[in-house]
């Protein structure tokens, strides 16, 4: 077979996997309820009484379907196609796999096809929810075909990336944070190229853009280009992977002798070890790989970006000021979910590597491993917490806003990068599973700020009252608070993570309205009280269960 057996396992145990069936579950039903929300908020706000005005609203609904469903495709398909190579990285289960049969063609596409196994089978449950759009009208099916078209292409290239990058770096922070980026500069690239090159120069590169392109009426006149873009990624990054593959995977002890390894370390001076060793660890030693360099370039890199739109629009007369969030966002999101994937796999990698048994039979006390884990995962993505706050003093010295505003941004972003980081870190502790433990923790990122730019899509889209748009959203709500519990209590629920699971769409609901609404003040202080409530309800059971989340001792002692 073309794929390999790597292929052929994945596709025999995929479909049969629980987790799967549960993934699908949810995600029609997440859009089904959205479809059934904004169905709500049209008919209880205005009067819907003729064909065109369903029709507006199928075509309305479709735009904020169809961005979602790319967001979350890209996301899920880059990482399931970097967890899948780093894990068998972490395992050692891949120098098994270089000395068997299998050629380098066979892996690799093999773990990229068997990585997109679950996203197809997503989207292809999700074709249905997405066939109602056309019973409202103003949607027809070639625009439907074209929608899941550049969606399929746009994963289909995530994965590719996220794989090659996987096959090349050692640790899996290390892939999923240059993934990361990779993804956000071929966004940042297509924005760049709509401004200077026009719309239809920016949707032949920029999948963002290449959806909403794809449901405009015209929208093959830029299908084409967008794909073959995507085609020459897909084949390029393979192409490197497959040629690159066992020059990068080779052990390092491989590559020098050992009596060289010997003398290097007889005359390598001895370091003092801090009274905490995990902070020590974490923050002096490589314990995230030798390369991380190029992680902190990648994010210079994105500043750069970011500051370059912020000084474009400063110079005008009128900033405008979308144009500088689809500069600044791009790199935050990234942050927030690098942070959190650092978090996460600095508690797998010690589970995977064997590690952690070795820390827990030890006299480490639980707020010492905790916050030397914490802090040291801070001052490792260092550039990934203070460039998102120098971006917000960016903005008030260049006049984009002002200085009290630059401040409710920064402490914002100051809180929702602690609250990820602990989030991780519950989370790492909480699933023994690296694939399920990273997947949850990224996918809980995901949702609560994708299902953000979600809501206030609905909420620009149906512009009316948001005092009568909150009951069709609690449902929403109670879907989303119950999705939460169930992620975040695993093997230590709590009153307090039940409240914070609770408290945490509806807190956000209230945030959205407050921004929209221009109240700044009233978005930091609920965001603070949200997610603050909801970092001290992880962090403090972390602490107190940390030897029954780490099986020092069982449920009964």
């Amino acid at each position: 077979m073309l794929l390999g057996a790597v292929f052929e396992r994945e596709v025999t145990v995929a479909p049969r996997a629980r987790g799967l069936f549960v993934a699908r579950a949810v995600y029609c039903g997440a859009l089904l309820a959205i479809i059934a929300t904004c169905w709500l908020v049209v008919t209880g706000t205005q009067s819907v009484s003729t064909a065109g005005d369903t029709a507006r609203f199928g075509a309305t609904l479709l735009r904020i379907l169809g961005p979602l469903q790319l967001a979350l495709a890209i996301l899920a398909a880059a990482l399931a196609a970097a967890v899948a190579v780093s894990t068998e990285k972490d395992r050692r289960t891949l120098e098994l796999l270089l000395v068997s049969r299998l050629t380098d063609r066979e892996l690799v596409l093999g773990k990229l096809a068997g990585s997109l196994v679950r996203v197809v089978l997503l989207l292809l449950a999700a074709v249905p929810m997405f066939a109602i759009t056309s019973l409202f009208g103003g949607v027809t099916m070639p625009q439907l075909v074209r929608l899941f078209v550049v969606t399929l292409a746009a994963a289909l290239t995530a994965a590719s990336i996220a794989t090659t990058v996987a096959f090349w770096k050692d640790t899996t922070f290390q892939t999923l944070s240059i993934t990361l980026f990779l993804l956000a500069t071929w966004t940042a690239l297509g924005e760049t190229l709509a401004a200077t090159r026009g719309p239809d120069a920016g949707a032949a590169v920029s999948p963002a853009r290449a959806v909403f392109a794809a449901l405009a009426p015209d929208g093959g006149r830029t299908l084409a280009p967008f794909l073959g873009i995507c085609a020459a990624i897909v084949i390029g990054a393979n192409a490197v992977a497959v040629a690159c593959l066992r020059r990068w995977n080779v052990a390092r002890e491989q590559r020098l002798p050992a009596t060289a390894e010997r003398e290097a370390a007889a005359f390598r001076p001895a370091r003092r070890v801090w009274r905490n060793p995990i902070l020590w660890r974490e923050t002096c030693t490589r314990a995230y790989g030798r390369m991380l360099i190029l992680v902190r370039l990648a994010w210079l890199a994105l500043f750069a970006v970011a500051v370059a739109g912020i000084l474009r629009e400063a110079g005008s007369p009128r900033p405008d000021r979308l144009a500088v969030a689809i500069a600044v966002i791009p790199m935050a999101l990234a942050s927030l979910v690098a942070v959190a994937a650092l978090a996460v796999t600095s508690i797998t990698t010690e589970r995977d590597r064997g590690a952690l048994d070795l820390l827990l039979v030890s006299d480490l006390e639980p707020k010492e491993f905790v916050w030397g884990k914490l802090i040291g995962v801070l001052v490792v993505a260092r550039e990934m917490v203070l460039l998102p706050l120098a971006t917000c003093a960016v903005m008030a010295v260049t006049g984009i806003t002002t200085a009290e505003h630059a401040l409710y941004l920064a402490a914002g972003m100051a809180a929702l990068v602690f609250f990820v980081a602990v989030l991780g870190f519950h989370v790492g502790l909480s699933y023994t599973s690296s694939r399920q433990a990273i997947a949850v923790a990224l996918g809980t990122v995901a949702f609560l700020f994708i299902g953000v730019a979600t809501a206030m899509r609905i909420m620009v889209a149906f512009d009316t009252s948001f005092e009568l748009q909150l009951a069709p959203f609690l449902a929403v709500i109670v879907g989303g608070a119950v999705g939460l519990y169930a992620a975040l209590s695993a093997r230590n629920p709590s009153a307090a993570i039940a409240w914070a699971s609770a408290l945490l769409p509806a807190l956000t609901f209230v945030a959205i309205t407050g921004f929209l609404q221009g109240n700044s003040l009233q978005v930091l202080l609920v965001v603070l009280v949200a997610y603050g409530f909801a970092t001290t309800a992880l962090l403090v059971p972390a602490i107190g269960a940390f030897d029954l989340l780490t099986g020092r001792k069982s449920a009964g002692d």
